[in-house]
C-alpha cells in the first residue's frame, strides 16, 4: 500500500496554513464527538478575529469572494478538527456540509459558493473528502458574513 501524504503536508503544498482555532461567539461549543462522528458548530470566514468580508452575495459580495469565504471557513473548521482530535490525519471521511449563504433576493448560485469548501476538502482528503451537502440561501448571517458552514466528519480510531 502506498503511503498517503499527510493532510498538513497537502495544506503546505497549497500554500495554506491552519489558523488558530476560533473561540465560539455565542453560547455553544465548537464541536461534539459521539463515537467516531465529529460534529462541528457553524463556522464563519474570520481571519484574526475579524470577518474576512461582510454582506450578501449578489449585492456587496461577488461570487469569487464568496467562494474564497467558503475556503477560509473550511480552514477555520479544520483548525477546530485538529483541536478536537489532535491530527487532521485522523479524519476517515468528510460526511456532510450544511452551508448557508447570505444572498441577494435574485442570487441562485449558492452551490457554486459552497464548492469553495467542497473542492478544498477533496483536494486535502481525496475521495474521503467527498460528502453530502446542502446549500441554502438566507437573508443574513452572524456578524454580517456571507457564508456559514457546519461540518460532520467520521474519525479514525486513535
Amino acid at each position: 500500500m502506498m503511503n498517503q501524504k499527510r493532510v498538513e503536508d497537502k495544506l503546505a503544498e497549497l500554500n495554506l496554513t491552519l489558523p488558530q482555532a476560533l473561540s465560539p461567539i455565542g453560547a455553544y461549543v465548537p464541536f461534539k464527538i459521539e463515537g467516531e462522528t465529529l460534529w462541528l458548530s457553524g463556522v464563519i470566514p474570520v481571519i484574526d478575529g475579524k470577518p474576512y468580508c461582510k454582506g450578501r452575495v449578489g449585492e456587496s459580495v461577488n461570487l469569487e469572494l464568496a467562494i474564497e469565504c467558503a475556503r477560509i471557513t473550511t480552514l477555520n473548521a479544520l483548525s477546530w478538527v485538529k483541536e478536537a482530535i489532535g491530527s487532521l490525519d485522523r479524519i476517515d471521511q468528510v460526511l456532510r456540509l450544511q452551508g448557508f449563504v447570505a444572498s441577494a433576493g435574485d442570487f441562485f448560485d449558492q452551490p457554486k459558493v459552497l464548492n469553495g469548501a467542497s473542492d478544498l476538502l477533496v483536494e486535502l482528503f481525496g475521495d474521503a473528502g467527498k460528502h453530502t451537502r446542502i446549500a441554502v440561501g438566507v437573508c443574513s448571517l452572524p456578524l454580517n458574513v456571507p457564508v456559514e458552514i457546519d461540518f460532520v466528519f467520521k474519525t479514525k480510531k486513535s
